[in-house]
């Protein structure tokens, strides 16, 4: 029977702990870590969705590599193989004429030895010379049969593990099976772009990528880039400063290597900046003017005022550090996040146009910004600590599509004690923060609410 039903899914978008990228090993795969059926007849289920996965945790995958890479040897070995016994053979052929002529000079000392004389045995002696070098061409011969010999028993076993592997995995082919298992994962990845929106449920303990620059500053990826595209913009300290380091890769970054250096027009105040298609957005110092600065043509592309924001330390969050103007991406676009006289001191929310920094639409609040540590949107809800230092919890969350807020309980490791950067990257679905000189990012969870039909 077709009916509708309500499917409540908690998909935990968690990434293993960093070693040198952010993204998961090949190892980990999609799992479902518990299902069960609520009282009202819901179906609960709990998935981990990494980036990708292969048949890697198949033993079969390991066999099938060790033997790959034992054939590879066995190849390598029969190419050397070959050029030596080529070139062996070239040097025989060589010396084939010379032993014809010492076969001839033999049969003819032996036919008339009346006419042998000390030349004679002179001759005889220096072709004898010149065939010595055919005595370790022919050692060498004898101990490549014995690698040849070698080389078949290891091809004879090869086979017998091949056959067996054969045998186990029965009519399947086994490329055949990894397909389907790419295109199995094409759909669950597409599947996850429709889950892209949730409510935050849960952050992870703090994963350090790298200790550098000051107590303040940020760091950031482009949030609507392509994934080929891993550059980290990195920019140290909160105020009258113009350098930003633009990073290949992620990898570059922890290292601190392969960078280039933009220089901006204006310095900037905060550490509320973001890249957004190749854009940075950053609040102008000692102003409320937003500038939209494009890296590829190094300049500025639109700035505005923001009306009536309070700047320069005047409704900053309660760490100070001119961070009166915070620019925020989600999966909904830009947001800026500030406040004005007008509304008391209370954070206020507006959508920013990216193309002409207008806004778009704005949501008073009612939360003082000076009680707040830091804050983040996801899918158009704010979040925000109750403090930048140790002990911060996630406290207050502002949604934009209902207009409602409410206080939560959701528990945040401030590791180093004392954060000045907090923002939510969608295409990664992380927390990046600045924590008191680490650049560290979070994972979140986020609980869904899809409605299917059909049976189920």
């Amino acid at each position: 029977m077709r009916r509708n039903r309500i499917i409540w899914l908690l998909l935990l978008l968690l990434q293993p702990q960093l070693s040198e990228t952010l993204f998961p090993s090949p190892e980990d795969g999609w799992q479902i870590y518990s299902s069960a059926q609520a009282p009202d007849g819901k179906c609960i289920c709990t998935v981990v969705a990494p980036a990708r996965s292969t048949c890697t945790r198949d033993p079969r995958s390991k066999q099938l590599r060790q033997l790959m890479e034992k054939v590879q040897n066995i190849s390598q070995s029969m190419e050397v193989l070959d050029l030596r016994t080529y070139r062996d053979l070239q040097y025989v052929r060589n010396t084939e004429s010379l032993m014809k002529v010492l076969d001839a000079k033999l049969k003819q000392a032996t036919a008339s030895q009346k006419n042998l004389n000390t030349k004679t045995f002179q001759d005889l002696k220096e072709k004898m010379d010149e065939l010595l070098p055919l005595i370790p061409v022919l050692d060498q011969y004898k101990s490549d049969v014995g690698m040849i010999i070698q080389l078949k028993e290891e091809v004879r076993n090869l086979s017998g593990v091949l056959l067996a592997i054969q045998e186990e995995m029965g009519a399947y082919d086994y490329e055949e099976l990894q397909h389907r298992v790419l295109v199995l994962e094409q759909k669950l990845h597409s599947c996850m772009q429709k889950l892209g929106c949730g409510q935050l449920t849960g952050v992870s303990n703090p994963i350090t990528v790298r200790a550098s620059g000051s107590r303040f500053g940020s760091w950031m990826t482009d949030t609507l880039a392509p994934s080929t595209d891993n550059r980290v913009w990195y920019m140290d300290g909160y105020c009258k400063v113009k350098r930003v380091l633009e990073y290949r890769s992620l990898n570059d970054f922890i290292k601190g290597q392969n960078f280039v250096q933009h220089f901006l027009p204006h310095p900037w105040a905060g550490t509320g900046h973001v890249v957004y298609n190749g854009s940075l957005y950053y609040n102008k110092y000692q102003s409320n003017i937003i500038v939209k600065y494009h890296f590829r043509s190094r300049s500025v592309l639109v700035q505005r005022n923001l009306n009536n924001a309070g700047y320069n330390n005047t409704f900053p969050y309660s760490w100070g550090g001119f961070s009166d103007i915070d620019f925020m991406v989600d999966e909904n676009g830009l947001w800026a996040v500030y406040t004005t006289n007008q509304n008391a001191g209370n954070i206020v929310i507006s959508k920013i146009d990216p193309q002409t920094l207008e806004i778009i639409q704005s949501w008073d609040t009612g939360y003082p910004k000076r009680s707040a540590g830091e804050s983040f949107m996801i899918c158009g809800t704010l979040y925000v600590t109750n403090s930048h230092l140790a002990g911060a919890k996630i406290y207050f969350a502002y949604n934009t599509n209902t207009s409602t807020y409410e206080y939560t309980d959701i528990p945040f490791h401030n590791q180093y004690s004392h954060i000045s950067m907090l923002d939510y990257n969608p295409r990664e679905r992380v927390l990046y923060t600045w924590n008191n000189g680490h650049q560290v990012l979070y994972n979140v969870t986020l609980f869904h609410v899809i409605k299917t039909s059909g049976e189920l």
